[in-house]
């Protein structure tokens, strides 16, 4: 396994978001990928924290990204009117130690630098462009309570907007071992740019048979090196995930305290992503949990997934509404755990 570089420390909130109490105990982290982009404010309690705020919005912002190879005008102007209205929110919060990472789209365009730095002239907020492994080592560390009790290693994935990171944990320790990890260039909305487009019933089964196919290849180097195990255990974090349990849990409004630490059969999941996949755009909306945000990208989603459950069979999965902005926070408040 490649050694880990060393972790850019975080950032005092910069004058233009710093509150006038500098000693507040208040942190926060901002999670800037390809699709989302998610704050949350907490403040110590006990052995984890109390969330003060947190805001989420859909941005997209590397759509277009695939064919173009850079950020477009409009994912550049929906993305910093969300940072703004994040920066609000660190200066009201009077947040004195913050971190802002951004993923696979930053990481990716041309224009991303450019980008970085007109956030921070417009916002305040300093984005740190993190690399495939330490996106993977953030999640894990943000949601690996969640792993299920059992023997030998298990898997933690996150299906990004732009990429999907696998890692492979070691568990018996108080905090995770990461054995092995692997970073594939498809998410969600990579995969549907790129071959998600199917014009009827015939069209959307060849769409998600060539989305099925070209996951498995970007996975075959990690697969050949996964160990066999008795009892897989898998635990996934992203919308993906969570979206799909909503599902499965009939839900009319999405509701985290239901999703979140969720157990789900891995047969329901794939029962969930074939009967999405034969769906046309309009019926995938009027689903509860998925309507118009998310009725374009979830069937991408869905082909990961069931890549995989077939590189790593367990009978269960595991929901994490949690990821890269709680580990953040964890190494914010704790210093470095792995």
């Amino acid at each position: 396994m490649p050694r880990r570089r060393e972790e850019p420390p975080a950032h005092p909130a910069p004058k233009e978001v710093r509150g006038q109490w500098a000693g507040a105990r208040h942190y926060a982290a901002l999670d800037l990928g390809t699709n989302n982009c998610r704050l949350l404010i907490v403040r110590p309690q006990g052995a984890g924290f109390a969330v003060i705020d947190a805001f989420s919005r859909i941005v997209r912002l590397g759509e277009g990204l695939a064919s173009s190879g850079r950020l477009s005008d409009a994912a550049i102007e929906r993305t910093v009117a969300a940072l703004k209205i994040c920066s609000d929110k660190l200066r009201r919060r009077n947040v004195t130690l913050s971190r802002a990472v951004a993923t696979e789209a930053c990481r990716r365009a041309a224009n991303g630098a450019d980008f970085i730095a007109r956030a921070y002239a417009e916002t305040g907020i300093h984005l740190d462009i993190i690399t495939a492994e330490e996106e993977a080592r953030l999640a894990v560390l943000g949601c690996h309570a969640l792993i299920e009790p059992g023997d030998g290693p298990a898997l933690v994935f996150d299906i990004g907007g732009g990429s999907t990171e696998l890692v492979l944990v070691d568990t018996r320790g108080p905090n995770p071992v990461v054995l092995d990890w692997h970073s594939a260039p498809w998410g969600v909305v990579s995969l549907t740019e790129s071959l998600g487009h199917g014009d009827g019933a015939d069209g959307r089964l060849a769409a998600y048979a060539r989305m099925r196919a070209a996951v498995a290849e970007s996975f075959a180097g990690f697969a050949r090196r996964l160990p066999r195990v008795e009892r897989p255990r898998l635990l996934g974090t992203s919308g993906t995930v969570t979206t799909l349990a909503s599902v499965h849990l009939e839900l009319s409004h999405y509701d985290r305290a239901a999703v979140d630490g969720l157990i789900v059969p891995a047969a329901s999941m794939r029962k969930i992503s074939s009967d999405l996949s034969r769906m046309s755009l309009a019926e995938r909306a009027q689903l509860p949990c998925i309507g118009n945000e998310r009725a374009d990208l979830v069937v991408a989603g869905c082909a990961i997934l069931e890549t995989i459950l077939d590189l790593w069979p367990a009978e269960r999965l595991g929901v994490a509404d949690r990821g890269i902005r709680e580990g953040i926070l964890r190494r914010l408040m704790n210093g470095p755990v792995f």
